[in-house]
């Protein structure tokens, strides 16, 4: 495989995380230099997804058109000039004004260099591939957010935006340097007749629907655990630190055995449905069944792990179309995941209001489930 490659992809996914999650511990800080609400700061993050959503659709059309080195070595570059863009920026509405141009830049090279590594590897190896670089987000709340909040204690939340700037231009250098060669190209003129119609048959608008799901389950446990811990069992926010990068390692592990299953599995959308009905069950105990912080920390590492054992097999699948229309496929999942984080965090967000964290368990194990049946309603053609 192209491990060179695979290594800059990774670095490339952990600095488009990280210039959104890293914010995550400089919520009250943000808040007091932009004299803005906590309330006006959190939704920094969505306007961060819808960009970057949008973005990645445009930019999956124009890579199959025009080819996906621009977009992998650009988008850094430009990701890399927005975050110094965050770091000077005077007020809240400067701030958001970057942050949603760093979203942009994000979608428009992470569906890309899914793309990339599909393209620079056959079939049987893409699970593998795409769960390292995928690994890259995981790496982001593994050491990303907890190395933000110490090294923010001497630098600020500014300094911070400026680090992971200069890991993107890491990451675009090393893409620079790892697609010196191209890989073998669709023939454009095809693409460019073909890209969308063929994009949005119905076996991919399935699979894109699964990938939703997915990452509504996913989302959830993002987005709120660390909440989840404080109020169930009173933990300060430093005292979550431990267990996030429990939860983090988990998805890491689950990401890599995924990538295994999907490549040495017969038939990936049954490994992705055995995963999401797992997750559906573990679910159900983690919000409903809480003797205790241990338990629940064990519980969470299995919830995330089996849920990211599902998403090797799903974007290999996925990857698995026609060259001239891989690079609109993968963007579109982009987009479609970037609804699944929203739906994630505004489902969410009734759901606790509403019932409590209790709710959490059968609003995840519906969406698993929903995926699961998705996935084995009727085979998939080229999955």
């Amino acid at each position: 495989m192209p491990w060179a490659l695979l290594a800059a992809a990774c670095l490339g996914m952990f600095a488009a995380s990280s210039s959104g999650t890293t914010r995550a511990p400089f919520l009250l800080d943000m808040s007091r230099d932009l004299s803005a609400s906590l309330g006006m700061v959190a939704n920094l993050m969505a306007l961060t997804s819808i960009a970057w959503g949008i973005s990645s659709l445009f930019a999956g059309a124009w890579s199959d058109r025009w080819g996906r080195r621009p977009f992998l070595i650009g988008g850094p570059i430009g990701l890399a000039a927005t975050l110094v863009g965050v770091a000077l920026s005077p007020n809240y509405w400067s701030v958001a004004v970057a942050v949603s141009a760093a979203g942009a830049f994000a979608g428009g090279f992470t569906g890309v260099i899914m793309t990339e590594a599909s393209a620079r590897t056959v079939d049987r190896q893409r699970g593998r591939a795409l769960g390292w670089v995928m690994a890259g987000q995981s790496f982001s709340l593994l050491l990303g957010v907890p190395l933000a909040a110490w090294v923010g204690t001497y630098i600020g939340w500014r300094g911070v935006a400026l680090g992971v700037g200069g890991i993107a231009v890491l990451a675009a250098l090393g893409l620079f340097l790892t697609t010196l060669t191209p890989a073998e190209a669709p023939r454009r003129g095809s693409a460019a007749r073909h890209s969308m119609r063929g994009a949005m048959s119905g076996p991919v608008l399935r699979l894109l629907a699964m990938g939703v799901a997915e990452r509504l389950c996913y989302g959830i446990a993002v987005v709120y655990f660390a909440t989840f811990l404080q109020t169930t069992y009173g933990l300060t926010p430093a005292g979550v630190a431990i267990p996030l990068a429990v939860i983090a390692l988990g998805n890491i592990l689950g990401t890599v055995v995924g990538g295994q299953m999907a490549d040495r599995m017969r038939n990936r959308l049954h490994v992705f449905a055995g995963a999401m009905a797992g997750s559906a069950v573990v679910a159900l105990a983690l919000y409903g069944w809480t003797p205790g912080l241990v338990t629940t920390v064990a519980l969470g590492f299995a919830y995330v792990f089996v849920n990211a054992v599902a998403r090797p097999s799903l974007m290999a699948a996925l990857a698995n179309v026609p060259d001239e229309i891989r690079g609109t496929v993968l963007g579109l999942n982009v987009t479609s995941a970037s609804f699944g984080w929203l739906g994630a965090a505004a489902l969410g967000g009734w759901v606790m209001a509403a019932v409590g964290f209790g709710g959490f368990g059968p609003l995840s194990a519906v969406a698993a489930v929903a995926g699961a049946a998705l996935a084995l309603a009727r085979p998939i053609p080229r999955g």
